[in-house]
């Protein structure tokens, strides 16, 4: 098994990095969407397209952010910490980042959906959604360069194939 250090991946589960690395540019994909929304519609109702790609990117953090975050800590940085203590700094604070991602992903679903459905936020909400989604798109940027610089590379540098097949085998059977 080939692991993908660049390039597109195919999305399915033999390269189990890949696959991770595809998570993290749909998820600044769907930042971006978020950040373009609250700039181009600010003070006024969202259009039924902009609303359906903040439906769109909102669902895809829930899920394929949540799924992103269970297989890196339940298969990926257990078996790192077994075999690569130079890897712990990293995987503890890449483990902080999922968890404060998560709070801050709901205060901005809260605030979109009050926008929704109300129609409009007041100035405070738009400000306080600007705001974090602002720290949401730093703090994912800040994650992505720390994980597919030090955690994927050490990975690749400490597992043999067969613990990064086994990896891929672990999200495949976890997604069924």
């Amino acid at each position: 098994m080939a692991i993908q250090i660049g390039g597109k991946h195919d999305s399915g589960f033999d390269d189990p990095i890949g696959m991770l690395k595809d998570c993290h540019r749909r998820i600044e994909s769907f930042l971006g969407i978020l950040c373009v929304v609250i700039d181009r519609a600010q003070g006024r109702k969202l259009t039924d397209e902009e609303r359906e790609a903040v439906n769109t990117a909102l669902q895809y953090f829930r899920t394929g952010g949540q799924r992103h975050t269970a297989d890196e800590e339940e298969s990926l940085f257990p078996r790192l910490r077994k075999s690569d203590a130079k890897s712990f700094k990293e995987i503890d604070r890449l483990e902080n980042d999922h968890h404060e991602s998560n709070d801050l992903h709901g205060s901005v679903e809260r605030l979109y959906s009050t926008w929704i459905e109300s129609g409009a936020l007041g100035a405070e909400d738009t400000r306080r959604l600007h705001a974090e989604t602002g720290r949401l798109r730093k703090l994912y940027a800040d994650h992505i360069q720390v994980e597919e610089t030090v955690v994927f590379a050490r990975a690749i540098e400490v597992l043999d194939s067969h613990a990064i097949a086994a990896i891929g085998t672990e999200f495949r059977f976890r997604r069924k």
